[in-house]
């Protein structure tokens, strides 16, 4: 689910414009089903490719499709596939989870890791560059990677440790983890599945199947020094634990709940993030942190209490 507030004035219009055509809502019926290149779409909706390639870069600048090119036989052609099934647009300010008095918020950098199991290829990147050496699993407890915007990983976890300051009385209704991460392949490759684990607490959330490593564009906060034939964007996921079980994007994923992971008077909270070695996807992981990617955000965690 695409969760929106009404604080976030720039995407909300975004959003709003793109859904706001006959067009664009049918492309993404269509996208319902399956991934569908513009020419198929075109041919469904008997309009000419160049209106369909002007609607696909409306929705596409609104986060509301992933486009990825795939060889052809005739060249080159651009795929597309639906983001979400859901969104949610919150227009009400202070109620809920955005009100302060509820909602207990903390962002993490993405080099503030406590602890770290690392397999190459593997590297950190920060605003000054590559954090050198790349491949060596001795940099991942180097200083500068304190500093860092970009973390990728063959194989392995990186572990937080999110402090909580909440009253002796405060009842959690669910703890929320957000991040920008995909797989991590040689340069980019959008068909590249890698199995990523979400662990909290020591409990096992759920494993996500992330498509691929996607570079077909650049980043929308890459700096412009970032070689065009890296990494670029991830996409942002949700991850949400209440006392009913875990749920990825709002959609059920496992029986873990608040009780399994023994929330109530914790002074921290430990979030685990990897691949594990007997996955049956070993294709990696980037995590994006402010200034990189597509989001403006590190690892967000977010508490709901009444």
């Amino acid at each position: 689910m695409l969760e929106l507030t009404i604080d976030e004035s720039d995407r909300l219009i975004k959003v709003a414009h793109a859904i706001a055509s006959e067009i664009r809502i049918a492309i993404l019926k269509l996208l319902n089903f399956q991934k569908m290149n513009i020419i198929e779409i075109a041919e469904k909706l008997d309009l000419p490719v160049s209106t369909i390639a002007s609607n696909i870069k409306v929705l596409e600048g609104a986060g509301l499709i992933n486009t990825e090119i795939q060889s052809a036989t005739r060249g080159k052609m651009k795929v597309c596939s639906r983001n979400f099934d859901d969104i949610h647009m919150a227009l009400n300010l202070n109620i809920g989870y955005n009100d302060p008095k509820n909602c207990y918020e903390l962002e993490m950098p993405i080099g503030h890791y406590s602890d770290c199991e690392i397999t190459p290829t593997c590297g950190i990147i920060n605003n000054n560059g590559l954090v050198q050496p790349e491949d060596d699993e001795s940099l991942f407890y180097h200083p500068d990677r304190i500093s860092a915007q970009l973390i990728w990983l063959r194989q392995g976890f990186l572990e937080y440790r999110f402090p909580v300051s909440l009253s002796g009385n405060a009842d959690i209704q669910s703890l929320q983890f957000s991040m920008e991460l995909c797989s991590e392949a040689p340069n980019y490759d959008h068909n590249w599945p890698s199995d990523i684990t979400v662990w909290v607490n020591g409990k096992e959330i759920c494993t996500w199947t992330c498509p691929g490593d996607f570079g077909d564009r650049r980043g929308k906060l890459n700096p412009l020094w970032l070689r065009d034939n890296h990494t670029q964007y991830g996409l942002l996921k949700n991850w949400k634990i209440d006392n009913n079980g875990s749920y990825l994007d709002d959609v059920k994923v496992s029986s873990v709940n608040l009780n399994d992971i023994e929330i109530n008077n914790q002074k921290f909270i430990i979030l685990k993030v990897g691949v594990q070695s007997d996955a049956m996807n070993i294709g990696g992981l980037n995590l994006f942190g402010k200034g990189f990617g597509d989001y403006n955000q590190d690892i967000l965690m977010r508490i709901i209490y009444s």
